[in-house]
């Protein structure tokens, strides 16, 4: 089984989850861990499962505006916060207006998020679920939310749980 793990990172947290997704998977067969930018169709010929995932910015995925924002804050004098490597390229928005699934492909959606009900901190992987299925994979699993806490880390087990959920993946 060949699974690929995309993501969209701005802080890191979204990155930590995915390569712990893929090291959950890593049991069944080669994982490729890649951020949105290096995502190419190309990348995803013969891929079985395809796990996507990013963060959840005003209650969706993350839009231009919400990025620029993301860029501001961690550039602020007292900023706590660090961005990601490759936060400054495309998001998953632009990534699935140009992408091409392959036939047949499984697929699962996460994201992370702010504790809190998902009602009120709204959930990306719900956006992302559907764009998958409208490329046509087919959802083996129920999105899945990673918390993050206040000062903008993962909370405690959260990466442990994102390598079960993984694991989780292969059954289904």
């Amino acid at each position: 089984m060949r699974a690929v793990v995309v993501f969209e990172s701005m802080f890191g947290n979204t990155r930590l989850v995915a390569e712990r997704v893929a090291r959950g998977l890593s049991a069944a067969g080669e994982v490729d861990v890649l951020p949105v930018g290096e995502a190419t169709s190309e990348a995803l010929d013969g891929v079985d499962l395809l796990v996507v995932g990013g963060p959840t910015h005003v209650h969706g995925m993350t839009t231009p505006r919400t990025r620029d924002a993301a860029h501001e804050q961690s550039h602020r004098p007292d900023a706590s916060v660090t961005l990601d490597p490759e936060a400054e390229g495309p998001g998953l928005r632009e990534w699935f207006d140009r992408l091409t699934i392959p036939a047949g492909c499984r697929a699962a959606a996460f994201d992370t998020r702010a504790r809190g009900p998902a009602v009120l901190t709204g959930r990306a992987s719900k956006g992302i679920a559907k764009r998958l299925d409208h490329h046509g994979a087919t959802l083996v699993a129920q999105s899945e939310s990673f918390l993050v806490d206040r000062e903008n880390r993962l909370v405690a087990g959260e990466a442990s749980r994102a390598e079960a959920w993984g694991k989780d993946l292969l059954r289904n």
